[in-house]
Formats: structure tokens, C-alpha cells, sequence
């Protein structure tokens, strides 16, 4: 696990959990994240965690973490601690966000702690970029752009990678395109929430802004 913090930056993260809903008693079970600041990675962390209590054999095959790797884990509270300390004050992404944003809640809540940012999800980021794409799973999209991979999925760190990956690919294809300057983290979450009529005249309209 990495220490590092930062105040200039974006966290983008990905949670392994032991089902689909921390209101159902589901629990986190891997979480990994990379920091992005000035279009790079250049922090990460990753870590197991134990919830205390046993995971499907769906999950364990689903996710390849077996029983055994769980239990022998650290606490999810001291995970969860310090994965709290390192996102710091950055603003988050994730790939169908509502989904990762429920445990990390959930997660916090449980040590006493809660969310201070802001969260994105590239998913309707993409569903506005990408019309054209055949789906907008994250697998999906990485071989649609043509992103770097090592072929897992379903495992925290290298889905927080791909997912920050796209990210990048995104703010490109923006800058490309409507010749912004920088493509900040408020943008992408403006435009995560337009009308899919709207989208184009929502770009055209901040590309004259910032260029004035």
C-alpha cells in the first residue's frame, strides 16, 4: 500500500465485493485504485481486505480471490483506513460508479469515516462520448479503443487501471475533438449528465467558453 496523498489530482477505483449490495450485509472484499495527476499514473494501491465471514464459490470463481487469500488478509477496517488516508481530498472515478460508491460508503461508515468528494463515473461518461460502441462494459470498451490491458478483469487493481486508462483516453478524444486546452474533472461529471440530444451542443458550448 502506498502512503502517498495528494491535493492535485483524481482516484480511480475499483472494488471486488462478495456480492452486489452492502445493504443486502454484502461486503468489500479487494480494493484498488490508481492516483492520476497531470494525464499519468502515478500512484496506486491495492489490497486484499477480510471481512470477517466466508465468500461464495460464484465470487471465488467469479474473481479468482479464494476463502483462503481473504482470511488471510488484513481487517477491512484497516484497509479501509488506509485506503481512506490515501485517496485524501482527490475527487473519484469508477466504472458504473453507484455500484463502487455504495461500498466505499458502507465501507467508511463502518470505521466512522465518509466520503468528502466528489464521484464520476466513466461508464455514463463514455455512454455520451461512445454512442457507437457495442456496450459499455469496461472490457468492451478497452478492446473498442484499443486500451493497454494484461487481460484480467474482475480483480481491483488492474480494473482501477483500465478504467483510469479510459479516463485518459476520454479527456483525449474531448481535446481532439473540441480543442479544449485541459479537460477537468468537473467536466467530465457535467457531461456525464446530459441528455444524449444535448451532448454535442453541451461540448460545443464549453469549448467556446474555455477558449475565450
Amino acid at each position: 500500500m502506498s502512503q502517498l496523498a495528494s491535493h492535485d489530482g483524481i482516484v480511480v477505483l475499483d472494488f471486488e465485493t462478495s456480492g452486489m449490495s452492502p445493504l443486502q450485509g454484502d461486503r468489500a472484499i479487494e480494493i484498488g485504485a490508481v492516483r492520476i495527476v497531470g494525464g499519468a499514473i502515478v500512484d496506486r494501491f491495492q489490497s486484499l481486505m477480510n471481512p470477517g465471514r466466508r465468500i461464495s464459490g460464484f465470487i471465488e470463481a467469479y474473481t479468482g480471490i479464494s476463502n483462503a487469500m481473504v482470511q488471510a488478509a488484513p481487517p477491512a477496517a484497516e484497509v479501509m483506513a488506509a485506503f481512506d488516508d490515501f485517496i485524501g481530498e482527490d475527487p473519484l472515478v469508477a466504472h458504473n460508479a453507484s455500484f463502487d460508491r455504495r461500498f466505499l460508503d458502507a465501507e467508511l461508515q463502518r470505521i466512522d469515516r465518509c466520503r468528502r468528494q466528489a464521484f464520476a463515473c466513466s461508464l455514463l461518461v463514455a455512454r455520451r462520448l461512445y454512442p457507437e460502441a457495442p456496450n459499455h462494459k469496461l472490457s468492451t470498451l478497452v478492446a473498442y479503443k484499443g486500451l493497454p490491458t494484461d487481460g484480467r478483469f474482475h480483480r481491483a487493481l488492474a480494473d482501477a487501471e483500465m478504467t483510469a486508462h479510459l479516463w485518459l483516453c476520454m479527456g483525449q478524444d474531448l481535446r481532439d475533438a473540441y480543442g479544449f486546452e485541459q479537460v477537468p474533472f468537473a467536466l467530465m461529471s457535467a457531461l456525464a449528465t446530459q441528455k444524449k440530444h444535448r451532448v454535442e451542443a453541451f461540448l460545443r458550448e464549453r469549448a467556446m467558453r474555455s477558449g475565450r
